[in-house]
């Protein structure tokens, strides 16, 4: 099979979330860059924003790739060039967008006589993103005439809707070049679940045309369908994203490229075990610092995390789910909760600061509101908080179960805690991801990467894909898979409930072996096992665009 594939000589990819930490499409592609980079040393280039300080972990080259800077800046292209600082540190361009805004009138008029892209009624991040896609075009096209490219196999790679522009500039401007288009979650199908609609059940009832005037979409739902019907090879993170694609876009992607993983920054060995230890301590010091007494011995810490969509991202359930445990008399160990989801932050807390900074004074009563070490702007509207509230968490010594919502964005900087979310993250017992909407799931990824077992459902790409690996039922091998619809909420809360109690009466020598299968799973994840299914990908975009060009220098001659 691998002597049938057609090997790419370039590969452009752009997104969003190229040195712009927003989103799992971050994790995806800086994750998968040492692989590709082994793969294609230098041949290939990520394509992002230029967001001045906020591109995180990007190296700026004077150097690098000197000769076609200046030819860029000819072409009046605004560059900056360096490197990723992650694994493989492939070559990066950001690109200034801002000259194209002037011009967006005229290029959305283009892109309506050569596509029928509908930008009409565009709004909010639309603008910002179609002028960011097209610039990423402009750069593609200088590049690659400065490589003279000509008889040569190049791949241009488009993540998102955000990137639509891009694939269809280089349609246009470059047919030469072959073009794959990765929709990671469709713009229409997650805007359906955001607003309470049910997604599964009626899924081939809804027309997604119909549905994007409904839910004002109708500009982000045309870009997407445009692109994914213009693609070489257009492509999707999960069988369930597969299905969602084929009835809401009007196209079956031609291959699944699930999300990989890279693991060379997970701890190991002793340094694994001192992370922990670590994180633990600190868990344990913010929770006594807002309870105001001690928690016990060996407490079960138990996690969730990854953006505030309460519903699609299960918040609501694992909230729920907790509040059952509460009741659940047979339950004996401690368990406190975190919810950590980045809100609307104002500040730390400073009583809680205060109390960290003297762990030698024994405090006798809670912080008023023991629930957050972080106050919020809009304290009254936050959704998450007013959830724990209503639910009556109240973190008193007498609860087995307490919840503790940290509402920040873990790089390490966040006043409180100041560790990263993956030093954080090893110190948990067990994760819960109760996914309605999640097209992948890198969240339960990284937990088992991390040796911590985790609770997901099937709605969610990797659940789906745990399933297919012969997960077995309940935590026993590191991940238990929760069935999930439309209609069974109670039972999925009841259900989580029950495995956490599970697990928290299991032996430390019952609760090692899980997390070390949690671990042995994960390596089936990593990106050395997921890559083949983007070298596919690559194969089918550049004979598609061969045979497209064929067809096309035909009508030519014929006419």
């Amino acid at each position: 099979m691998l002597k049938e594939l057609m090997i790419p000589n370039y590969i452009f990819e752009s997104s969003w979330e190229v040195c712009n930490r927003v989103g799992g499409i971050y994790t995806v592609l800086s994750t998968k860059a040492k692989t590709l980079q082994l793969q294609h040393k230098d041949h290939i280039f990520f394509i992002g924003p230029d967001l001045g300080s906020e591109n995180q972990f990007f190296i700026e080259s004077p150097r690098l790739m000197s000769a076609w800077r200046k030819q860029a800046a000819k072409d009046k292209l605004h560059v900056r060039v360096g490197r990723w600082d992650v694994p493989g540190n492939p070559i990066v361009i950001l690109v200034n967008f801002d000259t194209y805004f002037s011009k967006k009138n005229q290029i959305y008029a283009d892109f309506w006589n050569w596509f029928k892209v509908d930008s009409l009624n565009g709004f909010g991040d639309y603008d910002e993103s179609c002028m960011f896609a097209y610039a990423c075009g402009e750069v593609i096209k200088s590049l690659t005439k400065f490589l003279d490219i000509s008889g040569q196999n190049v791949v241009a790679h488009f993540d998102e809707w955000t990137t639509s522009f891009g694939l269809l500039y280089c349609k246009h401007y470059l047919p030469e070049v072959a073009t794959v288009f990765t929709t990671h979650a469709t713009s229409i199908g997650r805007s359906i679940c955001a607003n309470n609609k049910p997604l599964y059940d009626f899924l081939f009832d809804y027309y997604g045309d119909q549905m994007a005037r409904e839910l004002n979409m109708v500009a982000k739902h045309s870009a997407e369908k445009v692109a994914a019907g213009q693609a070489d090879c257009f492509t999707t993170v999960s069988d369930i994203t597969a299905r969602e694609c084929k009835q809401l876009l009007q196209k079956a992607p031609d291959v699944v490229t699930p999300n990989g993983f890279e693991d060379r920054f997970v701890p190991k060995g002793k340094k694994a075990q001192s992370v922990r230890q670590a994180s633990r301590d600190i868990l344990s010091k913010v929770a006594e610092a807002l309870f105001g007494y001690h928690l016990s011995e060996d407490p079960l810490f138990v996690g969730i995390s990854g953006r505030g969509e309460i519903r699609n991202k299960g918040i609501d359930v694992f909230i729920d789910a907790m509040n059952h445990l509460k009741g659940q008399h047979s339950l004996e160990r401690e368990i406190v909760a975190f919810i950590m989801v980045p809100g609307d932050v104002s500040a730390p807390r400073s009583e809680v600061l205060e109390r960290l900074k003297h762990p030698e004074i024994e405090y006798k009563d809670p912080i008023y509101f023991p629930v957050t070490p972080h106050w919020l702007n809009h304290i009254e509207s936050d959704r998450v908080l007013n959830m724990i509230t209503y639910r009556g968490f109240k973190n008193r010594q007498i609860e087995k179960v307490k919840m503790v919502y940290v509402p920040c964005y873990l790089n390490g900087d966040d006043g409180i805690f100041n560790k990263t979310y993956y030093d954080l993250l090893s110190g948990f017992d067990l994760t819960v991801f109760p996914s309605y909407y999640e097209p992948w799931g890198y969240t339960p990824l990284e937990s088992i990467a991390f040796s911590v077992p985790t609770i997901t459902t099937n709605l969610a790409g990797f659940g789906a894909w745990a399933l297919s690996e012969g997960n077995m039922k309940g935590i026993s091998d590191g991940v238990c898979v929760v069935p999930r619809s439309d209609h069974n909420y109670q039972k999925v809360v009841e259900e989580i409930s029950l495995t956490i109690l599970d697990y928290a009466r299991k032996s430390d020598s019952e609760r090692a072996l899980i997390s070390g299968r949690a671990k042995a799973l994960s390596k089936k994840a990593l990106w050395s096992a997921f890559i083949s299914e983007y070298e596919k990908a690559y194969s089918i975009a550049l004979k598609n665009n061969r045979l497209n060009n064929k067809k096309d220098s035909l009508s030519y001659r014929i006419l």
